[in-house]
């Protein structure tokens, strides 16, 4: 046996470590959650002079592509009619922007019943409205790398879709609302009408003129759409936000509305862990065991599974069952920890991949885990995963991998071209802005292996920071299909900053890269355009199929032009034109065609 010297910590001073932070956090919110206020605008449009704007509540339809400053005076066409079109069974968006000169309180914005010909109706059950909320935001800037907020230009954005039913509009400032509309998949094909009524103190004020075409095509539900969604799921930042015990029933319950949008937007991975944080607490909160390894007093080990079994079954009931990714065999900084059950104390250990001590410890586990993965029926979907490692570190793990258990996947986010070291790989993602092989990706896809891109700090487009431009969140899945993608990978879904209902700013990287959704199971207009993204790239897949079928080669031809303008991840002066003029193209040609 290889003689180390490990580091021996209190048990008591780290339960957090294995029970996920709970007894570190207060019964509790960290922070108000509902009855909040929003920073102060800290730039000069608070300057704007809005004399000039007439007296009352203004609304008017915008488009869902720009982000509205909350102190400018809206340079707008008031637009009081809107007209959307999908499929059966699409989520479609649009956006109305309120703005005041005077203080405005207690106002509401209803959607109406979708009314049709012969009497069709998509009931009002079926639309939201949600009124957008400001964080602060900051800039690219160089991407990457520790930042102190003042050494940043800081601004509010709205992009949190907040779920009151009524809300103040202060003086001189715009109040962007999000009108959602998931079209059931049994509607009646046709167009429809809606009023988006605004009232005041539940008297209306002014009335907006919502239309819908529904195409006569149908979107499957999301569990068998074919685009791979990996966002990394974050369970303490629930827990740390809403002050509860980390593992308990009333965690996994908070979990629920936000885990469901994830598996309601086709997410495909579950995120796991098998030991200490993989990252070495990159974010806000580290991140919790969900296994705990045990090395007992005649040298032996046992690995308790409760809480990963509970976290792989719950995500699995939510719908999320394609592949599990259990992270790391190489964390960041090739930590691990046990608990000695002999003293109680907890041992971390330094064990770099190639190394004696690498094997000593790890070879037990991945015996262990491939018989527990085994006995549970999860084995053949599970990967060992690694995020961005050297070369180095990457041949040592892997070496192991295929010596003690061969039988498990393994997934890697790569931006050093390792995939074309192991090509077998079963699930890889490749970084937005690194060099890629055109034809190492319909290698891949042809045997049948999974390969995404993925989105992080160090690229500013196409991207998802809380200053994007909102249809970059769309642009992302016309991307993949460009660029031969199966799909996309993004760090993290949820893993949020200190309070990031006020502010998305990081103390390492430009603001929101680390989370997308919001506590309480709130959603944003980055998540909506992302959604919007990847229904595209779904009915890209059944448009194809059938042009194919009906031998249309024309059509298939000028819907390749439209995307292949999109296998960009650099900005252009084009780009959301480009992708507007796609979409609509993707819809006039749909519109020939029963899917």
């Amino acid at each position: 046996m290889m003689i180390f010297k490990p580091r021996k910590i209190a048990f008591a001073l780290v339960v957090s470590m294995f029970c996920g932070l709970g007894g570190a956090y207060a019964q509790t919110p960290a922070f108000e959650l509902v009855n909040f206020k929003e920073m102060a605008d800290p730039t000069a449009d608070t300057l704007a002079d809005w004399s000039k704007v007439k007296a009352g509540l203004h609304s008017s339809f915008v488009t869902i592509d720009k982000r509205y400053p909350k102190s400018l005076v809206p340079d707008v066409l008031k637009k009081k009619n809107e007209t959307l079109m999908g499929w059966k069974g699409e989520r479609v968006s649009a956006q109305v922007l309120l703005w005041t000169k005077d203080a405005v309180h207690d106002v509401e914005v209803s959607v109406s019943d979708f009314k049709g010909a012969k009497g069709a109706k998509i009931s009002a059950d079926a639309a939201s409205a949600r009124f957008v909320r400001y964080v602060m935001t900051d800039e690219f800037a160089a991407g990457c790398g520790y930042r102190k907020k003042e050494d940043f230009v800081s601004s509010l954005s709205p992009d949190m879709l907040d779920d009151l039913t009524s809300f103040n509009l202060e003086a001189a400032k715009a109040r962007p609302v999000w009108i959602t509309l998931n079209i059931p998949q049994e509607a009646q094909a046709g167009d429809y009408v809606a009023t988006v009524q605004i009232a005041r103190k539940g008297k209306p004020v002014e009335k907006l003129n919502l239309q819908v075409t529904v195409l006569n095509n149908v979107l499957p539900k999301p569990a068998e759409w074919g685009f791979h969604l990996d966002q990394w799921q974050h369970p303490s930042a629930v827990a740390r936000v809403h002050g509860l015990e980390m593992w308990s029933d009333a965690h996994f319950e908070k979990m629920k509305p936000i885990m469901k949008m994830l598996a309601d937007a086709g997410q495909k991975v579950i995120t796991a862990t098998m030991n200490k944080d993989p990252w070495n607490v990159q974010t806000y909160d580290p991140y919790a065991d969900m296994i705990v390894w045990n090395k007992n007093t005649d040298g032996t080990w046992t690995y308790d599974y409760k809480v990963f079994d509970r976290w792989v079954q719950f995500m699995m009931d939510l719908g999320v069952n394609k592949m599990l990714n259990i992270y790391s065999i190489v964390p960041w900084n090739n930590e691990i920890h046990y608990r000695d059950v002999a003293t109680g104390e907890i041992v971390n250990v330094v064990a770099k991949p190639g190394t004696p001590i690498f094997e000593e410890l790890w070879a037990p586990f991945l015996t262990d885990l491939v018989k527990h993965l085994g006995e549970k029926g999860w084995l053949e979907i599970t990967n060992i995963a690694m995020d961005e490692r050297t070369k180095e570190e990457v041949d040592g793990a892997l070496g192991l991998l295929k010596k003690i258990a061969p039988a498990l996947g393994v997934s890697y986010a790569d931006n050093q071209k390792t995939y074309q070291r192991y090509p077998d790989s079963d699930d890889i993602s490749i970084a937005a802005d690194h060099p890629f092989s055109q034809e190492d990706l319909k290698d891949r896809k042809s045997r049948g292996l999974n390969t995404t891109f993925y989105v992080y700090c160090g690229n500013n487009f196409p991207n998802q920071f809380t200053f994007s431009d909102p249809a970059e969140s769309a642009y992302m899945g016309w991307y993949a299909e460009a660029a031969n993608f199966d799909g996309l990978l993004h760090w993290a879904f949820n893993s949020w900053v200190e309070n990031p209902i006020l502010d998305s700013r990081f103390r390492t990287w430009p603001a929101g890269d680390t989370f997308i959704v919001y506590p309480n199971g709130r959603s944003s207009i980055r998540y909506e355009r992302m959604l919007e993204g990847i229904q595209d790239y779904e009915k890209v897949q059944l448009v194809k199929k059938a042009l194919k079928q009906k031998n249309d080669s024309l059509s298939l031809q000028k819907l390749e032009e439209a995307i292949q303008k999109l296998n960009s991840a650099e900005r252009t002066d084009r780009w959301n034109t480009d992708l507007n003029n796609a979409k609509n193209l993707l819809n006039e040609i749909s519109k020939e065609l029963a899917i």
